[in-house]
């Protein structure tokens, strides 16, 4: 039996997803955040030594990163879907959204993150002009030049298609929401100047699988 430790508000969203749209049979173990920390529970660790999720159990297999979790999945399971066949150019654009994610996507939201958090942080009355002042000028030179440097990429690389690779959901489109999702909490991404992304993340959202995932997972926020 499939069992995924999902963690509240995280990437583990959207393997609850993907499992869903495969239809098989799965069980799942709920975390939640330390309200103070936003950190996954110590519990997280006796499943895997880093204590975030999501992980994967399937039988003996004990798998940790979402990329390779759902590789795993859609190969294993997707019995010719999701994944294009292997050696194909499909296959390979694939493989690079699936990395892209993670390697690309993600960090300059995580600094964006971080750096709301600063300017928030508990801190003497004098410090926090100028620790707001640094976030600010990091923002301004870096991070958000980054988001709309990776929008810009991602609306051009959807051009009149739906989907990120060929004509029908993917392993990477899956892979892709969470990333896109974060950037429409934190990253600024609207309508008007993203339309093709937008209307990305409006049919993901229509899926019934999807919103079964949700009911799975519970409520789901990226939003800081």
């Amino acid at each position: 039996m499939i069992t995924l430790h999902h963690l509240d508000n995280s990437r583990s969203q959207r393997i609850l997803w993907l499992l869903e749209e495969l239809g098989v049979p799965y069980r799942i173990k709920c975390y939640q955040r330390d309200p103070k920390t936003m950190l996954a529970p110590a519990e997280l660790r006796a499943i895997h030594p880093l204590g975030k999720s999501p992980v994967l159990s399937d039988g003996e297999l004990t798998l940790a990163e979402s990329g390779a979790i759902i590789e795993y999945l859609a190969g294993r399971y997707g019995e010719g879907r999701l994944l294009p066949p292997a050696g194909t150019p499909e296959r390979l654009r694939c493989s690079y959204w699936l990395h892209y994610a993670e390697g690309s996507a993600m960090p300059p939201l995580l600094l964006k993150l971080v750096l709301n958090r600063v300017r928030t942080a508990p801190a003497p009355f004098f410090a926090r002009p100028i620790a707001r002042s640094i976030a600010d000028k990091v923002d301004r030179n870096f991070t958000d030049p980054q988001l709309k440097l990776h929008l810009d990429y991602l609306e051009g690389e959807l051009g009149e298609r739906e989907w990120f690779v060929g004509d029908a959901l993917s392993a990477a489109d899956i892979q892709l929401s969470f990333p896109l999702e974060a950037f429409a909490a934190r990253g600024g991404l609207g309508g008007d100047s993203h339309p093709r992304l937008c209307a990305f993340l409006q049919r993901i959202h229509a899926r019934p699988a999807y919103r079964r995932a949700l009911e799975q997972g519970g409520p789901y926020r990226l939003g800081g």
